[in-house]
């Protein structure tokens, strides 16, 4: 493709093509199709990856994934993100309809317009403004998910599955979640901690409450068992990340009566951990410590758990600094090297190539009014567009 056929792509009207797509977690509704339309016009050669299975939300769903990829040569600088959305909450509550994209005053509102259908649509917009200057030092591929908001399992985790049984390389990845807090470039995310729900049931026997004796009151075990688990002191906090916490997210017994001692109780939690732990060993834990209740109490106490991520942590080095010089570069301050926040798919990626997260700032993401200036969206286009040259630059040497 020559620089003369290169289409230059505006990041704002991208933004509002795919805001307008309402692409709720785990409906698609064309927004890959939309995004792969540009792609190809770039001359990327794009690849569909469709999974079926459990969506979270009560049925089966077909999760769309698009991994799209220019060139042969090393290094191989990937961009990952999600064309998926939450859901809007009540829409007449919304200054402007959450999917029609409106831009009022110079600030483009909308469902995704931060998180992250903007951070997509400006790295395609810096890629074509790379490729309309010629041809860079290497690959440039993209790795976009449908299922990112949701339980992720037949997402970019499958995607990333299905890259390494083939041998894909990928020499470094950004992936564009809002991560500026207060100003734009404020703060790039190089790792998060690991994410580990587990659901208890402790199971008693029926009875009257004047007849103690008749029955077994799972209600004190799962109390006793919540209060131990809660007392403990998971660590102090790793290098470059705050001490784990777990929190008890419910406790349900559901007895409506008065005089019955309940026959079930159940709870759940979730502990966010920081490197000391794997959620290996965080299960092993918590099953000790569940087999000591059940011992001391005689009612059987089961768990079931399901780790969404391990934690990880990009260490300081060539990537994580030529960002930083970009970012600096281009607006003036360098960012932050945090950890902070929930899970992305960076967790996933994070086996293949050096990761981390560089995007729009999240104040309104995921809440009534979502926005992001049209300013914001054209200067993150520049900073990417400064973060693939100096990538480039550096991966290459």
């Amino acid at each position: 493709m020559s620089r003369a056929s290169t289409p230059v792509i505006d990041p704002v009207e991208l933004t509002r093509d795919l805001i307008r797509i309402p692409s709720v977690t785990p409906a698609d509704e064309g927004a890959m199709d939309v995004l792969e339309r540009h792609l190809i016009d770039l001359g990327f050669t794009c690849r569909r990856l469709a999974f079926e299975g459990p969506s979270g939300v009560g049925v089966d769903a077909r999760i769309e994934n698009l991994y799209a990829r220019r060139g042969t040569a090393s290094p191989n600088l990937c961009f990952a993100g999600h064309t998926d959305v939450v859901p809007t909450g009540p829409s007449d509550q919304w200054t402007s309809q959450p999917f029609n994209a409106e831009v009022k005053d110079g600030v483009l509102y909308g469902r995704g317009a931060v998180d992250m259908k903007g951070g997509i649509a400006a790295w395609v917009a810096a890629v074509s403004q790379v490729l309309a200057q010629g041809e860079p030092n290497g690959s440039l591929s993209f790795l976009i998910t449908g299922d990112e908001e949701g339980p992720a399992l037949h997402g970019t985790k499958r995607v990333v599955e299905a890259l390494a049984a083939e041998g894909e390389v990928i020499d470094g990845c950004v992936v564009g979640e809002p991560s500026s807090s207060q100003q734009l470039g404020d703060m790039i995310k190089v790792g998060r901690r690991g994410s580990l729900n587990t659901w208890i049931t402790v199971k008693g026997k029926q009875g009257h409450v004047a007849y103690p004796e008749r029955a077994a009151n799972p209600a004190p075990v799962v109390t006793r068992l919540m209060a131990r688990l809660n007392d403990h002191v998971l660590d102090d906090g790793y290098p470059s990340f705050p001490p784990s916490n777990l929190e008890i997210t419910t406790i349900d017994i559901g007895n409506p009566a008065t005089n019955i001692i309940p026959a079930q109780a159940t709870a759940r939690l979730n502990i966010r951990f920081n490197p000391s732990h794997t959620g290996d060993s965080l299960i092993e834990w918590l099953n000790r410590e569940a087999g000591a209740v059940q011992a001391e109490t005689g009612l059987q106490i089961t768990l079931e758990h399901l780790c969404s991520g391990e934690a990880f942590l990009t260490e300081p080095g060539d990537f994580v600094s030529a960002v930083q010089d970009a970012v600096e570069a281009e607006l003036g301050r360098r960012p932050e090297a945090s950890t902070t926040g929930g899970t992305s798919d960076a967790r996933f990626i994070r086996a293949l190539c050096p990761v981390l997260e560089l995007g729009l700032v999240g104040q309104t993401m995921h809440q009534i009014d979502e926005r992001v200036p049209t300013a914001e969206l054209e200067a993150l286009t520049r900073v990417y567009r400064r973060v693939i040259d100096t990538l480039f630059e550096r991966l290459a040497k």
